[in-house]
């Protein structure tokens, strides 16, 4: 009988699952690994590229940014305890977003002696627990132990499936030392899977009721966080939205939903459309307003529409809701648009409302971006925003930013073109991702916007590391403030006029001095430049595009800016 190490025949059944990647941080639990990719690799059996990542954090980020240009969920392998420790954070952000990632890591051998693969060195004593699972446990979706090697199969097809069903999420299993250094027959690990994810259809009454609600709506309101589902839907979304005339707010996105150009785009808040809409569409949104900031209108109906419309998972997530609709949005938006289709129309009413809309997205955009042009005090965010979007306007491009540019004020109108920090603040997630998603597509651009705190959390020197190794030619840009701005923002938020907000330095918030972040990335041969006048901006920025077109070389830019 043909067999294999458990550890080889993990990736092997991996590769047959679609997994192209695996991202991996490896330890003493993986000997077994490491001889099974070689005994495969001697066999000629095909396996996903295994790559070394070395920081968990940046192997998780990774995974997540190839999701989002791939639509594939990848795998991540990660070391006992203390890697999945590390990993944690990114499996918190992943399960935040409904990004599915197969994310595994060894165990500490189990057995003191006369068992092969036993522990060798007190590291194997140091690195037990008593349930090891639980660092990511509420994160995922579901969880096991591979007992006995004939398992790998149909354990991660389990992972697999339900990982990729609505709502999608991470995954976790683990792996004893023990039971990776078995053999196990090879037959099967390469056929097709014998479990299918389970994708959710939308109640037809509820769509309906939903699709009456819309039509005949006098002030109708979209609030998206989270896009609008594929490229098909998202192009779709944008002429329904137009040709019904209905704003759409983007409150804190992190996926573009419509692009920032829209005539019915009316930006990032929704306090004044909120107040006077009558009926109110919530496309996957977490937290679609601030409830003591935003007043709904006592009458208005709202709509909650996503992969999990009540997001189940969060134990406190109160909003309204009169209509629920679940499944992925590039299912339920165009089926939202199929039965509106037929509905009454009241076409006056609507050309009125699409004229008011196209005045009042064109008055807010104008207004942001003469506001951002206004350097006489210095950079500020919404400066660096604003000359990145005209950078970038034409290309095929992808921004990801962290506590950085600012949608509205930077330009962005395609597919996949703007991506922002998950809800759950997982920080350090920007640089990595970006790397994922340039592993995916390599002729796209991907851009990582962060503050210099978020830069620091991402583990600098891993990343630029990464990038070099993988000649992956992402642009870095630091918005370097010297300081934790959404913290001191959120002090001065709940505490306007007191000490904290008085003070000539908050407390608690101070990255200073600031570290040369071009002589980091310059560690691993990139280009970099620090700018300070704004005078230099746009051509820093068209300086770094053309190394990273031109040169496929990683660029870094540490631009200061003012506190906003």
């Amino acid at each position: 009988m043909d067999t294999m190490t458990a550890g080889g025949a993990i990736f092997t059944r991996l590769k047959a699952l679609g997994v192209d990647y695996v991202f991996a941080n490896s330890g003493t639990d993986f000997p077994p690994v490491i001889e099974g990719l070689a005994e495969a690799a001697a066999k000629e059996i095909a396996l996903p590229r295994a790559l070394v990542i070395p920081h968990e954090h940046a192997a998780m980020g990774m995974a997540h940014g190839y999701y989002l240009m791939s639509g594939c969920s990848q795998a991540v392998m990660l070391h006992t305890n203390v890697g999945l420790s590390n990993g944690a954070t990114g499996a918190i952000n992943a399960a935040c977003e409904h990004v599915p990632i197969l994310l595994m890591s060894g165990r500490t051998p189990v057995t003191e002696e006369k068992r092969f693969g036993a522990r060798t060195m007190p590291i194997a004593w140091g690195q037990e627990m008593r349930d090891q699972t639980a660092l990511v446990r509420e994160a995922c979706k579901w969880d096991y132990e591979l007992k006995f090697p004939e398992q790998v199969g149909g354990l991660l097809d389990r992972a697999w499936a339900i990982a990729n069903s609505t709502p999608k999420g991470p995954v976790y299993l683990s792996l004893p030392r023990e039971t990776l250094c078995e053999a196990t027959p090879r037959a099967g690990l390469e056929g097709p899977p014998s479990l299918s994810p389970v994708a959710v259809a939308p109640d037809a009454a509820a769509l309906a009721e939903a699709a009456r609600l819309l039509a005949g709506a006098e002030r109708p309101l979209v609030i998206a966080q989270r896009g609008a589902g594929d490229a098909a839907s998202f192009t779709a979304f944008g002429c329904w939205a137009e040709a019904w005339g209905i704003a759409v707010c983007s409150w804190w996105a992190t996926h573009l939903a419509i692009s920032t150009e829209h005539p019915c785009h009316i930006g990032a808040d929704p306090g004044p459309w909120l107040a006077e809409a009558d009926v109110v569409l919530v496309l996957d949104c977490l937290a679609p307003w601030w409830p003591d900031r935003h007043a709904l209108r006592p009458d208005a109906r709202v709509i909650h529409m996503g992969p999990d419309p009540l997001f189940s998972r969060f134990p406190v997530r109160n909003f309204r809701c009169d209509v629920a609709v679940a499944g992925e949005s590039a299912v339920t938006v165009p089926a939202l648009i199929d039965a509106m289709a037929g509905l009454p129309r009241d076409e006056a009413a609507i050309a009125a409302r699409r004229a008011r809309l196209a005045e009042g997205s064109e008055a807010t955009r104008r207004a942001a971006r003469e506001k951002a042009a206004d350097v006489r005090r210095g950079i500020t965010k919404a400066y660096v925003s604003l000359c990145l979007g005209e950078a970038l306007d034409g290309l095929e491009a992808s921004v990801f930013s962290e506590l950085g540019t600012q949608l509205g004020t930077l330009k962005r109108s395609e597919y996949r073109s703007w991506f922002q920090e998950p809800h759950s603040g997982g920080l350090g997630w920007s640089f990595p991702c970006a790397l994922g998603a340039q592993l995916a597509e390599p002729d796209r651009i991907c851009v990582a916007t962060m503050g210099d705190g978020s830069y620091m959390f991402a583990n600098p020197t891993v990343c630029h590391q990464i990038a070099e190794a993988l000649a992956l030619p992402v642009l870095v840009i630091v918005l370097n403030n010297e300081e934790w701005g959404a913290v001191r923002a959120s002090v001065a938020g709940l505490y306007p006029g007191g000490h904290a907000a008085r003070a000539n330095e908050m407390p608690l918030t101070a990255l200073k001095p600031s570290p040369d972040f071009t002589q980091t990335a310059a560690a691993s041969r990139a280009w970099s430049r620090r700018v300070t006048d704004p005078a230099e901006v746009p051509a820093a920025i068209a300086a770094a595009l053309t190394v990273v077109r031109e040169e496929r070389r990683q660029a870094l830019l540490d631009i200061r800016v003012l506190p906003d």
